[in-house]
């Protein structure tokens, strides 16, 4: 594959087109605002002088990716590309307005993918008259520097075309891992608890926002705590997603969103995109530290730690993934300290269930029902992996 098309320029559709353009590539990268490419143009530029005064790169190098990449306000400049990637606004309607575009347009061999971090690929494959071309490539934000690539085939999807993204993909020094077309995929569905469960802590009055993040970064080693990583990611982003998510699963209790993130939401406080989410983010506002309380902080840490587990459990049960897969998912996609599933072999299955039985006693929720397979484990004796 040698040109790439990438439309929607926004942050991840022009760090995909750099990534590509950084490959050897040549990419065109459409956009329907004028405005929004000549941005996309300007920050490249910046990002390349960062990296050419850092030494990163070469001045030559610096130059030739931004040659490499041509910019388009309509899908026509797309004609000759041999893959195309869609990273536009989260709405099936509009993605699959745009693949019915698109196959008007490009060679019947062109490989037509989607970015989507929620919505069924199948969904925005079944627009397309040959859907079995029509495949779910998601990076993570910042695409040039996260390592993550989720690979998910339709239940369209020729075999052939799943190997040929995979190696494509590889080949630009990703980490890649194939998921089934499912809700969330893996790194979005697995890491629901890591927002959900420490919403629900602060709701029921355990502990403040800063407290619950302190706990997982002391305690748990995780890179960012829960709220400061909504705030980054942005909270209209993450509690669209959370929705998302709950409705495609049928409303099941396990995904249900906080009314604390749909407020936060609702307020225009995303987070450090616009200066005020869980924290402020305004000049010389310092970050609260939370308690430094060693009982409380594990109470918190033990109680999102398991929900993850379990969750991680339930994708290998309903063969998401493989194990070895879901665990690469959660330290390269969200930079989690450990695999999960090796977590859960760390700190004993038994364990594992005894705590989540425990919430389940407590609140009688579904939300806390244990997977089936922690249960045939704890039957067996087993481990999730041998050593």
């Amino acid at each position: 594959m040698k040109k790439i098309g990438v439309i929607g320029a926004g942050a991840m559709g022009s760090g995909i087109a750099q990534v590509a353009a950084s490959n050897g590539h040549t990419v065109v990268l459409s956009d329907n605002s004028s405005e929004q490419l000549e941005r996309s143009k300007n920050a490249l530029a910046k990002v390349m002088n960062r990296l050419v005064e850092k030494g990163s790169i070469e001045a030559n190098k610096s130059q030739s990716i931004q040659e490499a990449i041509s910019y388009s306000t309509t899908l026509t400049a797309f004609a000759d590309c041999d893959l195309i990637i869609e990273a536009i606004v989260e709405r099936l309607d509009i993605k699959q307005e745009v693949f019915k575009q698109l196959e008007s347009i490009v060679s019947r061999n062109c490989i037509l993918a989607t970015n989507t971090s929620s919505l069924s690929v199948a969904s925005i494959a079944a627009a397309c008259k040959f859907s079995e071309r029509v495949i779910g490539i998601h990076f993570f934000n910042p695409a040039p520097l996260m390592p993550l690539v989720e690979i998910i085939p339709a239940i369209q999807t020729n075999t052939t075309v799943v190997g040929e993204v995979r190696s494509l993909i590889d080949g630009w020094k990703k980490v890649t891992v194939v998921a089934k077309d499912t809700p969330g995929f893996i790194v979005n569905r697995v890491a629901r608890p890591f927002y959900g469960e420490a919403l629900r802590i602060y709701e029921e009055g355990v502990a403040d926002f800063a407290t619950i993040d302190r706990a997982m970064r002391e305690l748990g080693g995780f890179r960012m705590g829960p709220f400061e990583l909504m705030d980054f990611i942005g909270n209209d982003v993450n509690y669209a997603v959370t929705v998302s998510v709950f409705e495609a699963f049928y409303y099941d209790p396990r995904y249900k969103p906080s009314l604390t993130q749909r407020r936060h939401s609702e307020a225009g406080w995303f987070g450090r995109k616009n200066g005020r989410g869980y924290y402020p983010y305004g000049e010389g506002t310092a970050m609260p530290e939370g308690q430094n309380n060693p009982e409380l902080q594990q109470l918190i840490l033990d109680r999102i730690l398991v929900m993850l587990i379990n969750e991680a459990a339930d994708a290998l049960f309903l063969n998401i993934a493989t194990k070895e897969d879901i665990d690469l998912s959660m330290t390269k996609g969200v930079n989690y300290p450990k695999g999960l599933l090796k977590w859960a072999d760390e700190i004993g299955i038994d364990l594992v269930i005894t705590r989540i039985d425990s919430l389940y006693d407590l609140y009688r929720e579904d939300r806390y029902r244990c997977s089936p397979l922690l249960r045939k484990m704890q039957q067996t004796n087993t481990r999730f992996y041998s050593n």
